[in-house]
């Protein structure tokens, strides 16, 4: 017999979206764009012009990937899709092992990062700050990043497709403006005087404990995906 969760969707889909928006490599792609544009002379108006097509760019890639995730998986038989979401929990939950392990022993061993070539390419597009490349540079973003980081979106995705339907369409745009929130905060940040060298030394100091507490989380979710599937745990 199944539980009734005392937890709305809303509250996971905001609380994922919150962890997945803590992003290192989308904001530190940001950072770098923005110490270019910066370096070179240009106004701060030309920053947050350019910073807005970047942030722009991320949302509407990410968010159409998710739509599309999201629909192929609402058409998945019935029958398959128990089965499915327990993948799923079991992939987030080993996700959010080693996101945990990443806290005591960073850098040995497997992690879930983008890989050095891409981070390469990413660092080297990031130098081109004129509109085309920003939009393509955002796009990249997206991409590369959705196989490595994405955990807690595949986890939303997955319970979203259970119940397709326009609150669920409303949802994952939710998501995804939250998914951004904070590349806008920065930018805003940085454009009202706040130094890019301390905006930097907050992303490296804090990346430990990020990672714990996005291992911790991602292990719950997993977890409450496998309750989900088989039935112990529904949202009434």
């Amino acid at each position: 017999m199944a539980v009734e969760a005392g937890i709305p969707l809303l509250s996971v889909v905001v609380v994922s979206a919150a962890i997945d928006s803590i992003n290192p490599c989308a904001i530190g792609v940001l950072i770098l764009m923005m110490s270019v544009v910066l370096g070179a002379r240009h106004s701060v108006k030309r920053m947050l012009f350019l910073g807005s097509i970047y942030v722009l760019s991320v949302f509407t890639v990410y968010f159409l990937a998710g739509l599309g995730l999201l629909y192929f998986l609402s058409n998945i038989p019935l029958y398959l899709t128990e089965y499915l979401s327990i993948i799923v929990g079991l992939i987030i939950i080993f996700a959010g092992i080693f996101e945990i392990k990443d806290f005591f022993w960073y850098g040995r061993g497997f992690s879930l990062h983008i890989p050095g070539y891409f981070v390469k390419k990413l660092h080297k597009y990031a130098k081109n700050t004129t509109v085309p490349a920003v939009i393509l540079l955002g796009a990249f973003v997206s991409v590369v990043e959705l196989p490595c980081t994405g955990a807690p979106y595949l986890a939303v995705i997955t319970l979203l497709s259970q119940y397709f339907d326009a609150q669920a369409f409303m949802m994952l745009v939710l998501y995804n403006i939250i998914f951004v929130a904070p590349l806008l905060i920065i930018l805003l940040l940085v454009a009202g005087g706040k130094k890019l060298y301390e905006v930097k030394k907050w992303k490296q100091e804090s990346r430990g404990i990020i990672r714990l507490f996005i291992g911790l989380v991602l292990v719950a979710m997993g977890w409450l995906l496998i309750l989900i599937a088989n039935g112990t745990i529904n949202f009434g």
